[in-house]
């Protein structure tokens, strides 16, 4: 059975989270085949990803990357991305592939 699988991109500039990115696929297959297709294509989906707001604060300010790796450990990070799971109606726990794009150079899994 398909199921919906999102690219996710967490961009980051000097430290603070700029914006997020994301590419949706329909895709049939294990969970690992599902990863392993969303790490090979994580590179080349980054540039025509649909581009979402950052996290901001009540203060105005970006979410830092340590913020946000704080959020990570207690398993909360996803809270963040609820926008793109709506926008690209996904199931509860959708399968996602989440890659960090640090000044500009796709931090991808793929070697």
């Amino acid at each position: 059975m398909k199921e919906k699988v999102l690219n996710l991109y967490l961009v980051i500039e000097k430290g603070s989270i700029t914006e997020f990115r994301a590419a949706s696929y329909e895709f049939e297959g294990t969970d690992d085949e599902k990863i392993n297709f969303l790490t090979s294509r994580s590179a080349e989906d980054f540039q025509s990803a649909y581009r979402f707001d950052p996290p901001i604060s009540k203060n105005d300010k970006l979410m830092t990357y340590n913020q946000f790796s704080k959020l990570e450990k207690s398993g909360k990070q996803f809270q963040l991305f609820e926008e793109i799971f709506q926008s690209f109606d996904v199931p509860v726990s959708p399968l996602v592939c989440l890659t960090p794009v640090v000044d500009g150079i796709v931090k991808s899994n793929v070697p």
